[in-house]
């Protein structure tokens, strides 16, 4: 009973800041300038974390600037938030994410690609729009999750290695980062915020709400170019980078 009336505080406090977040996305950011954006979008994405209970802990260091493609594994509906709440970045996402009430408003502001995944023409399109966002002149830093599908957060799923032709196109680097959530008391992996499997939306964000406090801890590895790598052993390297992360 009081765990869940905490969530029930936790939820009324989120929904508050979700308005307060569609607010300002609709005053103000057609007249601010891109840092005065990344800034609020940064704060905001803190303050989201911390209203849900969620300790944040970086492990290396998370880009500044780009160009840059940053590659997670990917875990639940909240990694987009902590890694906007760990550093400037666009994505790219399912396309379905861009229809869902709320969150999709949230997510086009803060300048997500969206991709339709059975298409295979659509897909050329998102890597084609990706390199040219890559492209040095822009210093653009994109984040990718590269399983295409949430995964448990206890091993990595394949690497699709499509998206990876961007960074080669663009002459850009790739940096890895591996995301882990975690009970923040005992410091072992929490379940409390996966999507997957059977999970439905509204079920996952409860049993977060409902969760003791957490934590998610950002693993941060070294940016790398190509240096003659195929997307395919690109994908593969980057794949085992955040695997060994995860394990460290």
């Amino acid at each position: 009973m009081t765990r869940n009336f905490f969530a029930l505080i936790r939820l009324t406090r989120v929904g508050l800041h979700l308005v307060r977040g569609l607010w300002i996305v609709n005053r103000h950011f057609p007249t601010w300038q891109s840092h005065q954006r990344s800034e609020r979008i940064q704060a905001w994405a803190r303050s989201s974390l911390a209203l849900l209970s969620i300790d944040l802990q970086v492990n290396g260091s998370p880009p500044s600037k780009g160009p840059l493609l940053l590659v997670a594994n990917h875990v639940s509906w909240l990694d987009i938030v902590v890694l906007l709440a760990s550093c400037p970045c666009h994505f790219v996402s399912k396309a379905e994410i861009g229809q869902w009430p709320v969150v999709g408003t949230l997510t086009r502001a803060v300048g997500t690609l969206f991709i339709t995944r059975s298409s295979r023409r659509d897909a050329l399109r998102v890597v084609h729009t990706m390199a040219e966002k890559l492209h040095a002149d822009s210093g653009m830093v994109l984040a990718i999750f590269p399983e295409g599908t949430t995964s448990n957060g206890l091993q990595v799923l394949p690497f699709h290695a499509n998206l990876f032709q961007a960074a080669i196109a663009a002459n850009a680097p790739v940096q890895t980062v591996a995301l882990r959530f975690e009970d923040a008391a005992s410091g072992q992996t929490s379940l409390a915020a996966c999507y997957i499997d059977e999970d439905t939306f509204l079920g996952s964000v409860w049993r977060t709400l409902s969760a003791p406090r957490q934590r998610v801890v950002l693993s941060f590895g070294s940016s790398q170019h190509g240096e003659g790598r195929n997307r395919q052993a690109w994908a593969a390297d980057a794949h085992a980078e955040v695997t060994g992360m995860l394990k460290s």
